[in-house]
């Protein structure tokens, strides 16, 4: 049943997405998760606390804001399973979890400023994805950071949600939601949240191994059918470089992207006016990207977002039969 969940709830979203009037009114269960992340923050993470109590109530807090929205989840869907329709029911609100249809969008958008309005409308449109400092990206610079962006939130706002809907159901869609929100909000190395987000940013990385696996596997099997593709330098790339990536997740489907696509993605950034230094995936792959380029990736992702629905697809026939 879970399975058929993930795969309705694929369907739906990719279909229609998530209607921005109905984001006007009601917000998204994302906004709901953040306030109350927001509220623990600011209650419990006391500067004047020590380091380990704050890395206690940071343990605390995560128990508390994915216990309560995992079992709202699960009560609400053990009542909606109960009524007539109510696994396509149950699928409308699973439909809010993945991020197919947005995402494209975000990154489309980041081409069709290149091309209509120069380096400056690229800027402008990839810094609504990125958090890296937007006037310090050339045109190459800005067409890999919208790359990278679809590739690693492919993995963690499309694949981990449907697999973790499909495991567990809406308490497991929902929970995974929850931590992978915590994770951007309070997740950071930084002086207020290295204590307070430890927990959230462990439990982050952890729910996300499995996702970014089959996310570097999809992308290397969708190059099958890209032309100019190659899987088996997507293959390559993983083994060859995902290690090297600061996240132990991120780097599997963005090394599968660069390699598959012949493009260098990653390498050195500015956040907030400070470099970090970081090895590029698909070493030895073109740097000189431009918008064309990034179309070429969203080719690749929606053939590998097209596999998963497949995916799930196959296995409610399977366990049908």
């Amino acid at each position: 049943m879970f399975f058929a969940l993930a795969f309705l709830s694929l369907l739906i979203e990719r279909l229609v997405g998530y209607p921005n009037w109905l984001f006007r009114r009601i917000g998204h269960p994302v906004t709901w998760i953040g306030s109350l992340i927001a509220l623990l923050d600011r209650k419990w993470n006391r500067e004047g606390d020590s380091f380990s109590r704050r890395k206690v109530l940071g343990v605390v807090a995560l128990v508390v804001f994915l216990g309560v929205t995992a079992l709202l989840a699960w009560v609400l869907q053990s009542i909606l399973l109960a009524l007539p329709l109510g696994l396509l029911i149950v699928a409308v609100l699973g439909a809010s979890l993945p991020a197919q249809k947005s995402l494209e969008q975000h990154v489309e958008a980041v081409a069709l400023a290149l091309e209509r309005d120069g380096i400056e409308g690229g800027r402008r449109a990839v810094s609504m994805i990125v958090g890296r400092d937007p006037q310090r990206l050339d045109e190459a610079a800005v067409c890999r950071a919208a790359i990278e962006s679809l590739a690693e939130n492919f993995s963690d706002g499309i694949v981990a949600p449907s697999l973790w809907l499909g495991l567990l159901g809406l308490a497991g869609g929902a929970g995974y939601k929850a931590t992978n929100t915590a994770d951007s909000m309070i997740g950071h190395r930084s002086a207020r949240h290295e204590a307070f987000g430890w927990a959230s940013a462990r439990l982050d990385d952890l729910v996300n191994l499995p996702a970014s696996r089959l996310t570097g596997l999809l992308f290397i099997t969708a190059a099958l059918f890209v032309r100019g593709a190659s899987p088996r330098n997507g293959f390559r790339a993983i083994f060859r470089d995902a290690r090297h990536h600061r996240s132990p997740n991120a780097g599997w489907p963005e090394a599968a992207m660069a390699g598959a696509l012949g493009f260098a993605l990653a390498g050195p950034r500015s956040y907030g006016g400070q470099m970090i230094e970081a090895r590029f995936m698909g070493e030895g792959g073109r740097r000189d990207l431009n918008a064309a380029d990034i179309r070429q990736a969203l080719k690749l992702a929606r053939i590998a977002d097209a596999m998963l629905i497949g995916l799930f697809g196959v296995l409610v026939l399977i366990i049908a039969l």
